[in-house]
C-alpha cells in the first residue's frame, strides 16, 4: 500500500501528477494508530486557477463528445472500481478508520452511483414548447453548466465525492475536486486516478488538495465554476452559500442533520432496537443521517431501553482492521475531545448516563444518555459521533413536536405496526427524507437526496442531478416573419 499511497500523494492538475507549491504540507494520518500515511504539499491559489482553467478548456470539447462515448468512460471506471475494490477498502480502513463493514457499505453505494452515471450520460433531453406567436418554434435545450467545483467531507469521502463528480462529468461538465484534508486520497486523488485510468481526457477532472488557510475563498470565488457542490457542516455551508450568492454561482449544499428515530407504542421492539443501533453507530456515528435522538413512547420505553442498552454494550470497539470491530476511531483527536465535551455537558445539565463509554485516543466507545432536559441545546444540534440521546414521549403529538424541534431537517425514521400510521407520521416531520420501519441512514442513486432547513439546499441523485449540474437554454426559431411595432 505504501507505494500506492506515495503515487497518489500529489496534486492532479491538467492531466499531470505533481507536487503542490503551497506553504505547508497536509500530513495524512491513520486515525486509529497515528501512522503517517502520506505527506502532500498543498495546492496554491495559482494551482487552483490552473485546475479551473484546464477544466474550462477541456470541457468544451467533452460537451460536444457523443454521450455514448462519454458513457464508455464510466463503464470502464466501474469495471476498475470492481477490480480494485479490496485495495480501496483497505485505504478506507487506513485513512478514515472505517470498519470493514463500513468500507463494504461505502463501496457498494459507490458502485451503484457509478452505474447511475452510466445512464445519466444519455439522460439529457430537449423539449419543444408552443408559442402564442404565429410561426414561432420554442426549443429548450438542456446543456452542461460548464465547470463544477466539488468540496467533499471526511466521513464517506469516496462515495460523497463520486456522488457529485461522476454525474457532473457524465452530463458534460468539467470538475475540480477539493477533498477534505483528513481524507485527501480516498476522497480525492484516488478518484482522479480511477478516472484517469478509465480514459477520461486529461484536464477534465482535477484534484486539488488544499485548505482555506492557504487559498482563502479562491476555490469558491474563481470565475470559472458555475456550480459549487458542497457536503459538510451547516456552518461552513452557510459561508459557501454566501460567497456563491455574491459571485452569482449556484450552490448545491448537502449539510448536517439531527435525525430522530421514533418508536411508537405498536412497534416491533427487537427490530426497532436493531434499526436504532445501526442508525446511530454506523461509522462511529459520523454520518449526517445518523439518529442522534431515539424517541420512544413511554408505554414501551422501559422494555426498549433495556434491550437497546444491552445491544449497545455488546458492540466491539477497537482496531478497524479487525472484521469483528463495529466501533472504530473517530477521525481526529479534536473530534474525540468534542464528543467528551458533549457527554460532560449533558451530565452537568442533569442527564443520566445509561452507558458511558471510555475515550482512548481517537477510540470513543458508545455513550447512551437519557433525562437530558427538554430545553437543552444538545437535543437540537448535530452530534457527530457515538453518543445517543434516549427521549421518552407521551403520544404522537408530543413526538412530532420533539422531532421537529431542531434547526435541521435531513432524515429520520419511525417504527410502528401500522404502515399507514407511519406514513402519516412521516408527513408531519420537516425533513427532506423520512423512513417507515427502517433506519435513518439511506441513500439510493435515483431517489432525491437532500434536506430542509439548515440541512441543505437542493437535491442530488437521479433526475434531480440534472437540475444540479445542467441548465436550460431557450432557442426560438421564427419560421415565418414577425411583425414589429416600428
Amino acid at each position: 500500500m505504501a507505494a500506492f499511497l506515495s503515487d497518489l500523494a500529489q496534486q492532479y492538475i491538467d492531466g499531470e501528477w505533481r507536487p503542490g507549491t503551497g506553504s505547508w504540507d497536509v500530513i495524512d494520518f491513520n486515525p486509529y494508530d497515528d501512522e503517517k500515511l502520506a505527506s502532500i504539499t498543498v495546492a496554491s491559489v495559482d494551482e487552483v486557477d490552473q485546475a479551473y482553467r484546464a477544466a474550462e478548456r477541456v470541457q468544451k470539447e467533452w460537451a460536444r463528445t457523443s454521450p455514448y462515448a462519454r458513457r464508455a468512460v464510466f463503464e470502464r471506471a466501474l469495471a476498475l472500481l470492481e477490480e480494485r475494490e479490496e485495495e480501496i477498502a483497505e485505504l478506507i480502513v487506513a485513512e478514515l478508520g472505517g470498519t470493514r463493514v463500513k468500507a463494504g457499505f461505502e463501496l457498494h453505494l459507490a458502485k451503484e452511483f457509478l452505474r447511475e452515471s452510466v445512464h445519466l450520460a444519455l439522460a439529457t433531453e430537449g423539449r419543444i414548447l408552443p408559442s402564442p406567436l404565429e410561426g414561432k418554434e420554442n426549443r429548450l435545450y438542456r446543456v452542461p453548466v460548464g465547470v463544477v467545483g466539488v468540496i467533499s467531507p471526511f466521513n464517506f469521502p469516496f462515495l460523497l465525492s463520486l456522488k457529485s463528480v461522476a454525474p457532473a462529468l457524465a452530463l458534460g461538465n468539467g470538475v475540480v475536486l477539493k477533498p477534505h484534508q483528513n481524507t485527501p486520497i480516498v476522497g480525492g486523488t484516488l478518484i482522479g486516478k480511477l478516472f484517469e485510468d478509465a480514459g477520461l481526457p486529461g484536464g477534465l477532472l482535477n484534484v486539488v488538495v488544499t485548505d482555506i488557510a492557504e487559498i482563502g475563498d479562491a476555490f469558491l470565488e474563481h470565475p470559472v465554476p458555475r456550480v459549487i457542490s458542497f457536503t459538510g457542516s451547516d456552518g461552513t455551508g452557510r459561508h459557501v452559500a454566501t460567497v456563491c450568492a455574491a459571485n452569482f454561482k449556484r450552490a448545491v449544499l448537502e449539510l448536517g442533520g439531527n435525525s430522530a428515530l421514533v418508536v411508537l407504542d405498536d412497534a416491533d421492539l427487537d427490530y426497532a432496537v436493531d434499526a436504532a443501533v445501526f442508525s446511530r453507530f454506523v461509522h462511529q456515528g459520523q454520518v449526517c443521517m445518523a439518529a442522534n435522538r431515539v424517541l420512544v413512547d413511554r408505554s414501551v420505553a422501559e422494555e426498549f431501553t433495556e434491550k437497546f442498552v444491552a445491544k449497545v454494550r455488546s458492540l466491539p470497539v477497537g482496531d478497524p482492521r479487525d472484521p469483528a470491530t463495529v466501533i472504530g476511531p473517530v477521525i481526529s483527536s479534536t473530534q474525540a475531545n468534542a464528543l467528551s465535551g458533549v457527554v460532560e455537558q449533558a451530565l452537568a445539565e442533569g442527564a443520566t448516563a445509561l452507558v458511558r463509554g471510555p475515550v482512548e485516543g481517537n477510540l470513543v466507545a458508545p455513550s447512551v444518555l437519557t433525562d437530558v432536559p427538554e430545553g437543552s441545546e444538545l437535543l437540537r444540534q448535530e452530534v457527530f459521533g457515538p453518543v445517543v440521546f434516549l427521549v421518552p414521549f407521551d403520544g404522537e403529538e408530543e413526538a412530532v413536536r420533539i422531532v421537529n424541534d431542531t434547526p435541521y431537517g435531513l432524515s429520520g425514521a419511525v417504527h410502528t405496526g401500522d404502515i399507514e400510521r407511519g406514513v402519516a407520521f412521516a408527513q408531519r416531520i420537516d425533513t427532506g427524507m423520512f423512513h417507515v420501519n427502517d433506519g435513518t441512514v439511506h441513500d439510493e442513486p435515483i431517489v432525491p437526496f437532500g434536506g430542509e432547513k439548515h440541512s441543505g439546499i437542493g437535491r442530488l441523485n437521479g433526475e434531480t442531478t440534472l437540475e444540479a449540474f445542467t441548465t436550460t437554454k431557450w432557442i426560438s426559431v421564427q419560421h415565418g416573419r414577425s411583425g414589429f411595432p416600428f
